[in-house]
């Protein structure tokens, strides 16, 4: 064992805190803020044919204006479908439709719903700092029994603790400032 291979579990580490990143980058990209997003309704699953599908897998998502989105079924048997996936969601949005298309309008968002939008946001955001964490503690136990069984050095072991620790610390950092640019947005009145 040598420091090289304590290089590559902290290389891995940093690729899975980049992934809970990534994955709470999509997450905050589905809470609406006071623009129009196709981010917004994207993801959002539609029961077409039995199967849960995403709908911008079964349809164009537009924004021609910045408190509307136009939602076009590349198949006309499932705008039933893609108009009940809305209203079920919790966007609180209600689809208009004229056979061919869906218009989404989003109202202005009153100073509660900003709020509630928040705490779902913050919730998130803790979500992801939890799944940092515990990727640190994971690595952290791996490189401790490294250190157990002698396969590195209790100077290796604390140059180790200290890099994960820095590493951990950069991507918090990188989570509070996802937040603060999307509670940023969402307040925007």
């Amino acid at each position: 064992m040598s420091t090289e291979e304590v290089r590559d579990l902290l290389k891995d580490a940093e690729g899975r805190m980049n992934g809970a990143i990534h994955s709470l980058s999509d997450d905050l990209a589905g809470i609406r803020t006071g623009r129009a997003s196709p981010a917004l309704v994207e993801k959002l699953s539609v029961e077409y044919y039995g199967a849960p599908t995403p709908l911008m897998q079964l349809a164009s998502i537009s924004v021609p204006e910045p408190r509307s989105i136009m939602i076009k079924p590349f198949d006309a048997a499932s705008l039933k479908d893609i108009e009940k996936a809305i209203r079920a969601s919790n966007l609180g949005l209600n689809p208009n439709s004229d056979g061919k298309v869906i218009h989404l309008n989003l109202p202005p968002l009153d100073e509660e719903r900003r709020r509630d939008l928040v705490k779902q946001m913050n919730h998130r955001l803790e979500e992801a700092r939890i799944a940092v964490r515990n990727i640190r503690r994971d690595l952290h136990n791996e490189i401790r029994d490294y250190e157990k069984e002698k396969l590195i050095t209790e100077d290796d072991l604390k140059r180790a603790e200290e890099d994960l620790q820095k590493l951990t610390d950069k991507f918090i950092e990188e989570i509070t400032k996802h937040g603060y640019v999307k509670e940023k947005e969402i307040m925007e009145v």
